[in-house]
């Protein structure tokens, strides 16, 4: 959905690429290596849809390997693509690894599903051997200490060279398209890790008080994902407050009206109440406020909860946060109530993919329809909503101080994937993914966010799994099954993960 315009753009992956081959075929085999340049340049054509590509050309010995090395170096790449063009010597790849110490991903791509046996040559067969060599190389670097992904599959040129005997179009056979959405989302994730590198979290008053699974050390964040925590005070907001104009109001008032509709009294819960003109006059006006802070701090996301004592002006402010808090989401800055850092690292993550990622908790089991109703009482990702989203005045804040108006909506039907961002007792972050689906359900009218969620397992079976890997209770939830995508980008951050529930 594209209601909104981000408000910062994500960083593109500066992605690595070289081919490899054997020296010595060039001068037996005519043609041979540009041919397998020529299929180095269409996978850098491919991947620069997405990245910013930077193409070596062609290793085909150890001092090429060591030169692309520190070319590598030098273009400040994210990640490397090695493409398995012919048999080359392990020698030829291991010195690139050594001197550039990004991640690597093989490409043992084959350009066509089944050689032409009755016209083959040795120099058509050494086009199509990729896979030869490997097992070679995967040894070397194993031996080496460096990790390494392989991709498998056909190479989908949509066109057959003129030196080949065989059909090499295969850009439409399920093994080309896999293999080009395994490298997309490896292109992706290295996006993510680019941009993540480069953010600044605000965190604008504390955590709250006795959420022990919540706090953070910004230290260990910023050393395992590169994010600069910009520590916030609440008179930083007030500040912005006292400069909203009247033109601003009526511009963010008709930018609600659209988006939002506003709610009658709840019919079940007294304190659920349709805003007054004040509390959203007032909402408004923190929101604008809240995108200026956000502007002018350079702020990728946010992170916040304020607690003081019981009608100061703080308070007040505090207590019109969470429509603000959700337009700043839907504009790509991840707002995560309660002081959680790590949850909004996980959001952010599911947004710079293109997923979502909205606040969440579980909000009661379902034990009719065996779901999980996932979701809470502050921001809600409004671009990934089934409907218009309602606003609710609430009389109280359930657990916390002050009043005001609040999100009642829930994620849009079909595939969603729950990204829990937690910390283990080593001190380091780790991801938990489950995919299930968000269903057609009730939810309770109570000016809250909450999405039933059914997942391949009982709730209680599922559960169980869940709280035994320690998770923060906070979740980010993304629309679509992305487990696949995540795990590359836990894998790209060196950070532990585990699927609980994949949908097959």
């Amino acid at each position: 959905m594209t209601m909104f315009e981000p408000l910062k753009a994500k960083k593109k992956a500066r992605v690595g690429l070289y081919s490899i081959g054997l020296q010595a075929y060039w001068d037996q085999f005519e043609g041979l290596k540009e041919r397998l340049l020529e299929y180095g340049n269409f996978i850098k054509k491919k991947m620069e849809v997405d990245a910013e590509v930077h193409y070596y050309g062609m290793v085909d010995g150890e001092s090429r390997a060591r030169e692309a090395g520190e070319w590598f170096n030098t273009q400040n790449v994210d990640i490397i693509f090695c493409h398995s063009a012919t048999y080359a010597t392990s020698s030829s790849v291991l010195p690139v690894h050594q001197i550039n110490q990004k991640p690597v991903i093989f490409l043992n791509l084959q350009p066509t599903d089944r050689i032409n046996y009755d016209k083959v040559t040795t120099g058509e067969w050494l086009a199509h051997c990729g896979a030869c060599p490997v097992p070679e190389i995967a040894n070397a670097l194993n031996r080496a200490g460096i990790t390494f992904r392989v991709v498998n599959g056909l190479l989908g040129l949509d066109y057959t060279p003129a030196i080949s005997t065989t059909n090499e179009k295969t850009d439409h056979l399920p093994e080309s398209q896999k293999v080009w959405s395994q490298i997309q989302e490896w292109i992706h994730a290295a996006s993510v890790v680019r941009t993540l590198q480069h953010a600044r979290f605000g965190f604008l008053g504390n955590t709250y008080n006795g959420m022990l699974d919540l706090y953070s050390d910004f230290t260990m964040i910023q050393a395992q994902t590169g994010i600069h925590v910009e520590i916030l005070e609440m008179c930083d907001l007030q500040k912005y407050l006292s400069q909203v104009t009247d033109d601003q109001m009526k511009a963010k008032l008709n930018e609600v009206y659209e988006m939002f509709e506003i709610s009658g009294d709840s019919p079940s819960d007294p304190i659920a109440r349709k805003p007054t003109e004040e509390q959203l006059d007032w909402s408004c006006r923190v929101a604008i406020a809240q995108e200026q802070l956000v502007k002018d701090y350079n702020l990728d996301a946010l992170t916040y909860y304020y607690h003081g004592a019981p009608g100061n002006e703080y308070e007040k402010l505090q207590a019109g946060f969470i429509l603000g808090n959700s337009l700043l989401t839907a504009k790509g800055i991840p707002a995560a109530g309660e002081g959680d850092m790590k949850t909004a690292i996980a959001m952010k993550i599911c947004d710079l993919l293109g997923t979502g990622g909205s606040y969440s908790e579980i909000v009661v089991v379902d034990y009719q329809d065996k779901t999980i109703l996932l979701g809470h009482d502050g921001p809600f990702h409004v671009q990934i909503a089934e409907g218009k989203p309602i606003l609710r005045g609430m009389g109280l804040y359930h657990g916390k101080q002050g009043n005001g108006i609040s999100v009642e909506a829930k994620v849009k039907k079909g595939a969603i994937t729950t990204l829990n961002m937690t910390q283990t007792v080593e001190g380091r972050l780790k991801m938990i993914f489950s995919e299930g689906e968000s269903v057609d359900g009730p939810i309770m009218k109570i000016g809250n966010t909450q999405t039933p969620v059914k997942f391949q397992m009982h709730p209680d079976d599922y559960m169980e799994k869940w709280f035994a890997e320690a998770p923060t209770h906070h979740c980010a939830m993304s629309v679509g099954h992305n487990a696949s995508q995540f795990r590359k980008v836990a894998e790209l951050l060196s950070c532990s993960h585990i699927t609980l529930c994949k949908n097959n």
